[in-house]
């Protein structure tokens, strides 16, 4: 959310309070300010007036009309006929998108611990986040191989199989420049760098629904993924089994069925399947 440059920012960067006898100046930014606002009315549940949402966050009131005025005008505060505040229209939409990402992990985790038992590998889903990927969720396979990523784990997108289908969706431009940008030299020094042939392997694998590595990241180490795709076309997320590499050379499509079932299993689940 952006204020109003003209009113908000000149409005709260700056506030005068007296003290000792002395001016003294403190700065609260206007994003503050707003959530100020817009937590008062979500502890109090109840609707309140300009007069006592200032007073209790201790804002001057001219400060706190150009917050609520910015808000209503976005839609992120209401205002009803008696003139009292209330949250808008587009904090519940928010809400909604957090609750939708919170059933998201929830099925993909599911889904996750069950491919984890057919297949008997190691499984992760895992994010974007920037130019690396992200580990949002793993289980453990009952071997004794060992995978150095963990839940947290962030490495750049072209280590993995994951990172190629989590940009896969993108137009071809926007590939190339988050390549050109992220792009680094893997531990084993086996993992492509160039930012267009890493855009074309990404539209390939996205198109595909499956992106295989091995020995890019981690020596003897092999990644299967499958991208978990959004009503809109977009990959979300992606779910992968880890295992070592001479296990892909000898079932790589066992384990590459597998794993695009349990991707469209989670689109279905989420409703998702329409693209």
């Amino acid at each position: 959310m952006v204020l109003d440059l003209k009113t908000s920012s000149e409005a709260l960067s700056e506030e005068i309070a007296e003290a000792d006898g002395k001016v003294r100046r403190s700065r609260v930014s206007g994003m503050d300010r707003a959530l100020q606002v817009i937590d008062y009315l979500y502890e109090t549940g109840a609707p309140a007036g300009a007069y006592a949402i200032a007073k209790a966050v201790k804002a001057p009131l001219s400060t706190v009309y150009v917050i609520i005025d910015d808000l209503v005008e976005k839609n992120m505060l209401a205002r009803n006929a008696d003139g009292l505040i209330w949250l808008g229209a587009r904090l519940y939409h928010y809400g909604l998108a957090y609750a939708r990402s919170l059933d998201f992990m929830s099925v993909a985790t599911h889904e996750m611990h069950d491919l984890c038992r057919e297949a008997g590998e190691t499984v992760q889903v895992c994010g974007r986040d920037a130019e690396h990927m992200l580990v949002l969720a793993m289980a453990d396979g009952p071997s004794h191989f060992q995978v150095a990523s963990r839940v947290g784990t962030r490495v750049p997108l072209n280590w993995t199989a994951s990172g190629r289908l989590l940009v896969g969706h993108m137009p071809e431009e926007e590939r190339i420049e988050l390549f050109k940008r992220g792009a680094r030299i893997s531990p084993t020094g086996r993992a492509t760098v160039d930012a267009t042939t890493l855009s074309d392997a990404a539209a390939k694998a996205f198109e595909e629904r499956l992106s295989i590595q091995a020995g890019e990241s981690d020596y003897s180490v092999a990644c299967i993924a499958s991208p978990i795709v959004d009503n809109g076309g977009d990959c979300v997320a992606t779910i992968s089994i880890v295992l070592p590499e001479q296990k892909v050379l000898a079932d790589k499509s066992g384990y590459a069925d597998r794993v695009k079932a349990s991707a469209a299993r989670i689109e279905k689940l989420m409703g998702w399947r329409n693209h």
